[in-house]
């Protein structure tokens, strides 16, 4: 839950009114255009943005922008297209269409073949994601392979088998070398957007083509133990002033703790205790800003006994006491 990445997404898609989605499609260097074969909605709490570029024939590469809690997207079920994702900021997982769902967070990366994520919904449980999507059609790239590639060793038949396994998904950790390849791509000029583009994807085959998948795919869970998770976060976080044990929720949930456990990180990011600690200060750092309320009122709001536990917790998250962080953003504000 980064403030920063939440402020800067929203400034993002301001112009961009509730309930709706901005589908922007960009023609390649020769104002070729590929088929976008694909709809989308939105949840009808949510916006976004999906701006799609046409990098090289058989290439694209989408910019995905939402303040929202899920987004269903649908495209033909090819196995020769492979699907490369990469998540910036938030977390993203799929509800696949196989009755499991997956989920990644900042840096990491999923490549897989089209088959595995048509008509799936991707979910966004921070209620915000930024990321990439790259994707290649490699039966036309083993005609032709782009750039300074042209030259190159890459075997796009061993790409295939490498990546596009029926129903698997290959997950890649955050590391510098990916982070090199993706981080770039966000924030450039429009005129600068499409050169970037072509370089970093000529790079990310490269990396692609010499990385070595090891047996760790991402780990799926039954779409019904992520709904029930998302069940008891609602529960978690409708009123902060109260405060359940993991052995209350098991026993209300019908689920065993070490599954609550291990579900709740994979879908939010964090342990169940870090996660409602840094969830609790989020809001108190909101009714700082927006209310007078006092800040003894406030800690019993979000779930503090005592003002001096809420300050600790407090200075832990945001890493200035609340009386200061109040008083910053009220100068910041005149």
């Amino acid at each position: 839950m980064r403030n920063e990445d939440i402020c800067r997404i929203a400034q993002a898609l301001k112009e961009i009114p509730d309930h709706s989605l901005e589908l922007k499609e960009y023609p390649g260097p020769n104002r070729e255009s590929g088929r976008l074969a694909r709809t989308l909605s939105v949840s009808a709490d949510g916006k976004g943005r999906v701006s799609v570029y046409q990098v090289y024939p058989g290439i694209q590469l989408s910019l995905l922008c939402f303040l929202s809690e899920q987004a269903a997207f649908r495209h033909p079920a090819s196995p020769a297209v492979l699907e490369v994702g990469h998540c910036r900021a938030g977390r993203v997982g799929w509800n696949m269409k196989n009755g499991t769902s997956v989920y990644l967070g900042s840096g990491d990366l999923s490549c897989h073949s089209a088959v595995c994520c048509a008509d799936s919904v991707m979910t966004y449980p921070m209620k915000y994601y930024e990321g990439i999507s790259v994707s290649m059609d490699l039966e036309t790239l083993a005609d032709c392979l782009p750039g300074v590639l042209s030259d190159t060793v890459i075997d796009i038949r061993k790409l295939r088998e490498a990546y596009c396994k029926p129903q698997k998904s290959i997950f890649i950790s955050s590391c510098p070398e990916t982070e090199g390849i993706f981080l770039p791509l966000y924030d450039l000029p429009e005129a600068l957007r499409l050169p970037y583009f072509q370089l970093k994807i000529q790079e990310l085959l490269l990396f692609l083509g010499r990385y070595v998948p090891d047996q760790k795919t991402v780990t799926k869970y039954h779409s019904e133990q992520t709904e029930l998770i998302r069940q008891i976060h609602d529960q978690l976080t409708k009123d902060l002033s109260c405060r359940f044990t993991i052995e209350e929720l098991s026993r209300q949930y019908l689920i065993n703790t070490s599954s609550l456990k291990e579900v709740f990180k994979a879908v939010y990011g964090l342990p169940i205790a870090s996660y409602m600690k840094e969830y609790r200060i989020r809001e108190a750092m909101r009714l700082l800003r927006e209310t007078d309320e006092s800040i003894s009122s406030i800690a019993a709001r979000v779930g503090y006994e005592t003002q001096g536990k809420f300050t600790k917790s407090f200075r832990d998250v945001a890493q200035v006491l609340p009386s200061e962080y109040r008083k910053q953003r009220r100068q910041a504000s005149r």
